[in-house]
């Protein structure tokens, strides 16, 4: 049979994936389930054919209930829904809602689950209020829907593990198995592995590589995807291949600095990404909040100063009230807007030669137009590099040499610029090496006598 994306999926895969999905997390008779999901989606073959064989009900919902949760809610609520599948994103949706479980006697656990994105640790937090059976879920059509599985029993968002007869390894770019705690691929294998696409041999042959485990001649596909070992067995989805960017000779996992994010209070949604900017390749963070969150992007960029390296942290965030999505419930990274890189604080004029020189320099490093004595250096696109320009600059022109530090400790326009009057200028040194010959000639005053 022919799938999403053009993928060649053998029957009897699809067959095995509904079987083992019968088995965990489980269907019977007893359960109704609501399709959401476009038919388009490959993960529709879940809420189609696994109801059909346990014998359970299967409700298709309207399209609009997609997008509207009070709409879905009412529906789950008129059909006593026992089993919902949606992305992360779409539960979202239903949350907003303020939809709640029925809590009748000797109901069974409402089944949650959710799949198509990594499933952010704040929304593990608002499902397991509502006290359901939360179960994560990961695959690529390639492996025939969803390869892993794990109900989540605790405040944490692992993979899981390989569905029956399937099998994960986690490869670095030898195809050699990575230590704990090391980034690399994550390769599928087992009966769920789909024929390959459909009139795409090139294609095919890049994605579908031999198992260099399997010496019968077996294969493995190459998912595209980042994760980890961690030290107590789970594994760690850490986002793309294709998200990860070199940035200033640094490569980085874009994923990484995503989980930071999500894990700062008052974050629903984060997405990271690389731009072309003033000052060359610059990380880009889109954000949107939870309701009632007041948290300002200095503040997290504070907060992920202190876990991130400096080349990891980005050049702006860009608060949206919510991410575009697909029409499959994912983040539509091509319809994130273009950013600005303004600072947040009110334009004012330099004031005083210093913040006048200052303000020229970082204009001419960082490409910009204007620079205030309010702005904020690395909300402008500064960073690390970005500083030893401007360091250089102002040696060469103005004799002043100050350390690095200066940057990170007081990085707005006009308080670097009273830090420099006071330390680093021509008359400022030489006050403070007249005050030192002072003290040293009241010291030898008091030694004499």
């Amino acid at each position: 049979m022919i799938g999403y994306k053009g993928v060649m999926v053998r029957h009897h895969a699809l067959s095995h994936f509904v079987a083992s999905m019968l088995e965990s997390p489980g269907m019977t008779s007893k359960d109704t389930l609501v399709s959401v999901t476009p038919l388009s989606f490959d993960i529709v073959g879940l809420e189609i054919y696994l109801p059909l064989n346990a014998g359970a009900r299967l409700v298709l919902a309207p399209q609009e209930a997609r997008r509207d949760g009070s709409i879905l809610a009412q529906l789950l609520q008129t059909h006593q829904a026992s089993v919902l599948q949606f992305t992360p994103a779409g539960w979202r949706v239903l949350l907003a809602s303020e939809w709640k479980v029925s809590q009748e006697e000797n109901q069974r656990p409402f089944k949650c689950l959710c799949g198509g994105e990594s499933l952010p640790i704040d929304l593990v937090d608002q499902l397991s209020t509502l006290n359901v059976e939360l179960w994560n879920m990961y695959g690529p059509t390639e492996t025939t829907i969803w390869s892993v599985i794990g109900k989540v029993e605790h405040r944490t968002n692992p993979l899981g593990a390989p569905i029956a007869a399937t099998q994960l390894f986690i490869l670095d770019a030898e195809m050699k198995l990575v230590p704990q705690g090391v980034v690399g691929e994550v390769y599928l294998g087992g009966v769920g592995l789909a024929r390959g696409y459909l009139n795409r041999s090139g294609l095919t042959a890049e994605r579908f590589v031999a198992d260099p485990f399997d010496d019968q001649g077996g294969q493995l596909y190459r998912t595209g995807d980042l994760a980890r070992w961690r030290s107590d067995g789970q594994i760690e989805y850490l986002g793309r291949v294709d998200h990860q960017v070199k940035v200033r000779g640094f490569r980085i996992e874009l994923g990484e600095i995503e989980a930071q994010l999500l894990a700062q209070p008052g974050i629903r949604e984060a997405v990271v990404t690389a731009k072309e900017g003033p000052s060359g390749t610059q990380l880009v963070a889109y954000i949107s909040l939870q309701a009632g969150s007041a948290v300002t992007t200095s503040e997290l960029r504070e907060a992920l100063a202190q876990i991130l390296p400096d080349y990891m942290l980005p050049s702006v965030i860009v608060v949206l009230d919510s991410l575009p999505l697909n029409m499959n419930g994912k983040v539509d990274r091509k319809r994130l807007p273009e950013p600005e890189f303004v600072s947040e604080g009110k334009y004012e004029a330099p004031e005083g030669e210093i913040e006048e020189v200052l303000a020229t320099i970082w204009a001419q490093v960082l490409g910009l137009g204007r620079v205030g004595r309010n702005d904020h250096f690395f909300e402008l696109g500064g960073h690390s590099l970005a500083v030893l320009q401007i360091q250089q600059k102002l040696q060469l022109s103005q004799s002043i040499s100050m350390p690095l530090r200066v940057f990170f400790e007081q990085p707005v326009l006009k308080d670097i610029a009273e830090v420099i009057q006071e330390k680093y200028t021509l008359v400022s040194r030489e006050a403070r090496e007249q005050g030192e010959l002072s003290e040293m000639s009241e010291l030898l005053d008091l030694l004499e006598n």
